[in-house]
């Protein structure tokens, strides 16, 4: 049983979001959702769907031609470059597959983002990377070289590199992809326990149902480009229509091929 915290505080608040490139449809339609302090929020649904396009507007990397996005109770600052970096100081995010720098040590690649925008000397550096990689239970790693750890280590050291400056937003795109069910469950519950530890706000882009909801405070489930069902966990799994059951329980064709709520 994991830890529920349900803060007022809304670190993540949107309104109406829809976003497209030049001449295309929509692939974010009127979109609402809400994240709160030391919550874990998932937007789940069917490849292509609009999820990750979600994800990179929260993070500022797209702007929305429709609707408000706000972080920490402001809307972001679309244009002024200097404070959206001064923005993204405080998000920390773990995209697919979790790249990390071949060239560098583990260490090395967590230490990147403090030595890039903070002003800590080299032993604070030292400090906060061991004390991540140890979060993630990897410090005996951290003089290798990616080309020398699994694939489920290296999204840990990917994750540790996301909470390497104590973020109060974390955004995980398809953080389970490519693991198998051991390291899916490692991931999946130190998302669980760093979103508590830092008492932050994230969200988990996914279409692994088991995992994410597992560890999630509150779903929504995209579709064609909008938000088609949303609730708990436990509200979700007793949802009656056909459409969202299917998908639940595994047969994701079905969000494609037919069905409304």
């Amino acid at each position: 049983m994991y830890l529920i915290v349900d803060y007022n505080a809304e670190m993540i608040n949107l309104e109406h979001v829809s976003f497209r490139y030049p001449h295309s449809a929509p692939i974010v339609r009127d979109v609402g959702l809400t994240v709160k302090k030391g919550q874990v929020v998932a937007v789940m649904g069917p490849s292509g769907c609009g999820k990750t396009t979600l994800l990179r507007i929260v993070a500022g990397l797209l702007r929305p031609y429709e609707g408000r996005v706000q972080l920490f109770e402001q809307t972001i600052p679309y244009e002024s470059p200097a404070q959206l970096r001064a923005l993204r100081t405080k998000m920390g995010m773990l995209f697919q597959f979790g790249a990390l720098f071949t060239d560098m040590s583990v260490y090395d690649n967590v230490a990147f983002p403090l030595r890039e925008t903070t002003t800590l000397n080299e032993q604070a550096v030292r400090e906060r990377v061991m004390q991540k990689l140890s979060a993630v239970g990897l410090a005996e790693a951290a003089e290798k070289m990616p080309a020398e750890i699994s694939g489920g280590m290296a999204r840990r050291v990917a994750l540790a590199r996301a909470i390497a400056q104590n973020p109060q937003v974390m955004l995980f795109d398809e953080p389970f992809t490519g693991l198998d069910p051991i390291a899916m469950d490692t991931i999946a519950s130190l998302i669980r326990e760093q979103t508590n530890t830092l008492n932050a706000a994230s969200i988990v882009v996914s279409h692994d149902v088991q995992e994410t909801f597992a560890i999630s405070d509150y779903i929504y489930i995209m579709h064609q480009s909008g938000i088609v069902a949303h609730g708990t966990p436990a509200e979700l799994l007793r949802h009656t229509d056909p459409f969202i059951r299917r998908f639940i329980h595994g047969r994701e064709d079905a969000l494609v091929h037919g069905g409304h709520v």
